[in-house]
């Protein structure tokens, strides 16, 4: 296969781990958009139980509505990111999520918000969020050089453990103190600072392919053929599968969990969720060094075990209903996965080659992060069922399955990342 040339706008020469301009222009554009997003996740389940008084079933749902786009949208974005520009893409995701946070924010001043328009609005945003999320990854390699990689993967992994760590917080804070409308206020300016840095950024020119534009269903079962028979790259599908049905089902009930059962009001939710991105922040700045000090398979087992002491950890509450051990328990799901998601996201990057980057990008977000609605709505029925203990019981055994599957794969026998290459 010829090998494409790719140029990398302002990059510096010699190895420097100085970014170029235009990714940290992309990297400032998503820490506004991901804490624009965690500011508007963190006021929706509170505004449904404090406001609608929805329980574990409402939750549930209002969860499956938007986590649902990312298992309908991913594989359309990952095929228009491999057709169009990739930065018309992003700003044109982003643009969606202002326009779902306006609308909320518009409804609730004029007090005709329901619980049917929160979900509505809540999956247009995710949807958003969905070309956002499967267009950027597929971006990065072509703005950085590849000894950066896993430095671009971590500034962006940063930005959005940032949003982590300060939007739940700050979200259950507005939420307690001045109502839902000023956290939409918030994220809805937030999400337009992003589209105003995101024009900013400059995409490298694609070098033209003299090969037939194919229908768009076979360029994705193209996609979904590379990533199902790729032996390093099918593991990591499974792994992040069983992980997103686990944390969306304790993430489809928690909220009414924490605040039926733990005693926490809005702010003491949005603390407990807040401790998930601090766990994000510290893992991101760790997670450089960690790759570059433990042989790879040892790194991409990190964050499967520690969501499994985490779900164990969450179950004890069951028991003993200790808010520390709410926060201890979304401390080591945030530090362990944003571990994982660089790991991986860098492996992921290191065998793809660059025409197919967005179906590859999109054939795994639809299977890891299509589990997400899976997870809410098994939330929903057995949280409405029989209550929330039984949820984190099951979420578990999902969490039980996903560190088993990495425990015995080929990434986990991995030394180091396979060379990078542009195809």
């Amino acid at each position: 296969m010829q090998q494409a040339t790719t140029t990398y706008p302002d990059r510096n020469e010699g190895g420097s781990s100085n970014l170029p301009l235009t990714f940290q222009r992309l990297a400032w554009g998503n820490l506004a958009a991901q804490t624009a997003e965690q500011l508007a996740l963190a006021a929706a389940p509170l505004v449904a139980v404090l406001a609608f008084d929805a329980h574990e079933r409402g939750t549930g749902l209002l969860q499956t509505a938007q986590t649902l786009p990312f298992l309908l949208l991913c594989l359309p974005a990952g095929v228009l990111a491999d057709r169009i520009s990739r930065r018309t893409l992003l700003i044109s995701g982003e643009l969606v999520r202002f326009i779902a946070l306006a609308i909320t924010l518009a409804l609730f001043l004029t007090h005709d918000l329901s619980f049917l328009s929160l979900a509505v609005l809540g999956f247009v945003g995710a949807a958003g969020t969905v070309v956002f999320s499967v267009t950027a990854p597929a971006l990065v390699p072509r703005l950085v050089t590849p000894n950066l990689l896993p430095i671009a993967n971590s500034r962006l992994e940063l930005a959005r453990s940032a949003a982590f760590a300060a939007g739940p917080a700050l979200g259950g804070a507005l939420v307690a103190a001045a109502g839902a409308p000023l956290a939409y206020a918030l994220a809805t300016a937030l999400s337009g600072t992003a589209l105003a840095c995101l024009r900013t950024v400059s995409e490298p020119a694609r070098t033209p392919t003299t090969a037939p534009r194919r229908r768009p269903l076979h360029e994705l079962l193209d996609g979904a053929v590379f990533v199902w028979s790729h032996p390093l790259l099918r593991p990591l599908v499974l792994t992040a599968f069983f992980y997103n049905v686990g944390f969306f089902i304790v993430q489809a009930v928690y909220v009414p969990y924490a605040i039926h059962h733990l005693q926490l009001g809005a702010f003491g939710v949005g603390v407990t969720m807040a401790v998930y991105g601090i766990g994000m922040v510290l893992g991101a700045l760790a997670a450089t060094r960690v790759m570059r000090r433990f042989r790879l398979g040892l790194v991409l087992l990190i964050g499967p075990f520690a969501g499994l002491v985490a779900c164990l950890v969450l179950l004890a509450t069951v028991w003993w209903r200790a808010p520390a051990l709410a926060a201890l328990s979304y401390f080591l799901m945030g530090s362990g996965a944003i571990v994982w998601v660089i790991s991986s996201t860098t492996l992921r990057q290191s065998v793809t080659h660059d025409a197919m980057l967005g179906r590859a990008s999109a054939v795994l977000l639809t299977a890891t992060w299509g589990a997400r609605p899976l997870g809410a709505l098994i939330g929903a029925a057995v949280g409405g069922w029989s209550g929330a203990p039984m949820c984190l019981a099951i979420a578990v055994v999902a969490f039980a399955a996903q560190a088993a599957i990495i425990g015995l794969s080929a990434p986990a026998r991995l030394d180091r990342l396979p060379k990078w290459s542009v195809a």
